[in-house]
């Protein structure tokens, strides 16, 4: 293989501190929120969740790109992170059934990304000192200009995203022959929530951020579901009052990650902007109602209130998270309702989650009279 020498690159972080890399090839500047995945694996689908948009991905596996690309691991309709910050960047790949590598990928999506990081000590700081805006850059020659950029990012605390990743128009997922429908809220779906849907036999209506009940309902669905995405879930007013008309009527509903949190604040329960945030592949959930353990899939930035959802008559706690106590699911006392914080669809992710989609399918064929 032929040396090439490659241009230095930096990450410069909200209070001032700088890490120092190199540019994987494409040059440029990108900002964001820095956070980091833990996860072994599945870059792809990482890098393409609607759940990372406007943020910057540190990799703390020291080894991206090696496997290269697939066409179908992707959770979206392209790269929705900011920027990457890894270790060891791949150029070369070996797997079998890989579609290309990852540089030429970020190329045809235009994504900055640098290597050479000690991404171990980046990641230390951020769990020491918290999230925070970041701006990665090749241009290291202006970093008074790089901070002055860095000022102008609005913080993730009270920004709507779902409108930036979400449908803009309805679209069917499915077998239109099917007798279960369900109307799906799309504040930022992923691909294999859907997949998990349609396997159970659904046909999926999805529906734009903004959709008012009346549409969801428009389809006359057998259930809805709220989706993940990114961003705060507080300024999604409409969200919250589609989660609001759908518990008045004892619908049945399922919500995952940011439509959990758009339940627990049409209930009134506050959310909070979190430290650091979940987000890998191994975060261990107890499944409060039968004792059993669960390892999961996360990623998000903010959660619910617990103290405000334990005082909240109407709303039971199903699952909390082992490492620091917070809240992992809900729902709704009796009432066809329920939601959790982390993803079990994975993708990337282990599957001990899936039992939820099968919850959900069974809770609509009980309050159907037609399925039933």
């Amino acid at each position: 293989m032929k040396y090439q020498q490659r241009k230095k690159a930096l990450v410069l972080l909200a209070d001032g501190t700088i890490f120092y890399g190199k540019s994987v090839g494409i040059e440029g500047t990108a900002t964001g929120e820095i956070c980091f995945n833990t996860g072994m694996t599945g870059y792809q689908e990482i890098f393409t969740d609607p759940s990372y948009y406007g943020q910057l991905m540190v990799a703390t596996n020291a080894h991206i790109g090696n496997y290269g690309v697939n066409d179908e691991e992707v959770e979206s309709d392209g790269i929705k992170i900011s920027g990457l910050i890894c270790r060891n960047f791949s150029f070369t790949h070996s797997r079998v059934d890989s579609d290309g590598n990852l540089k030429d990928w970020f190329i045809k999506h235009n994504l900055v990304a640098i290597s050479d990081v000690d991404t171990r000590a980046l990641v230390s700081y951020i769990r020491d000192n918290g999230a925070m805006n970041a701006i990665i850059s090749t241009d290291i020659n202006n970093i008074d200009a790089l901070k002055k950029q860095l000022t102008e990012v609005p913080s993730m605390e009270g920004l709507e995203l779902a409108s930036k990743v979400s449908t803009k128009e309805p679209y069917f997922v499915g077998d239109e022959n099917s007798v279960l429908k369900i109307s799906a809220l799309d504040i930022g779906i992923k691909k294999n929530i859907l997949r998990n849907l349609v396997k159970r036999g659904a046909y999926v209506k999805v529906f734009p951020y903004n959709s008012k009940f009346e549409d969801l309902a428009s389809f006359s669905p057998d259930g809805y579901f709220i989706s993940n995405g990114p961003g705060d879930p507080e300024p999604l007013m409409e969200a919250q009052e589609v989660a609001k008309e759908i518990i008045k009527r004892d619908l049945p509903l399922f919500g995952i990650c940011l439509g959990h949190q758009v339940i627990a604040l049409s209930q009134g329960i506050s959310t909070y902007k979190m430290h650091n945030g979940h987000r890998g592949i191994n975060h261990p959930v107890k499944n409060l109602l039968t004792g059993k353990g669960e390892i999961t899939s996360q990623n998000h930035g903010f959660a619910i209130n617990k103290k405000e959802t334990e005082e909240n008559e109407n709303v039971e706690i199903t699952h909390v998270h082992l490492n620091d106590q917070t809240v992992a699911g809900i729902r709704i006392k009796n009432k066809n309702i329920f939601s959790v914080q982390y993803h079990p669809e994975a993708s990337p992710g282990p599957h001990d989650s899936e039992y939820l989609f099968d919850q959900f399918i069974s809770m609509i064929k009980e309050n159907s009279k037609v399925l039933s």
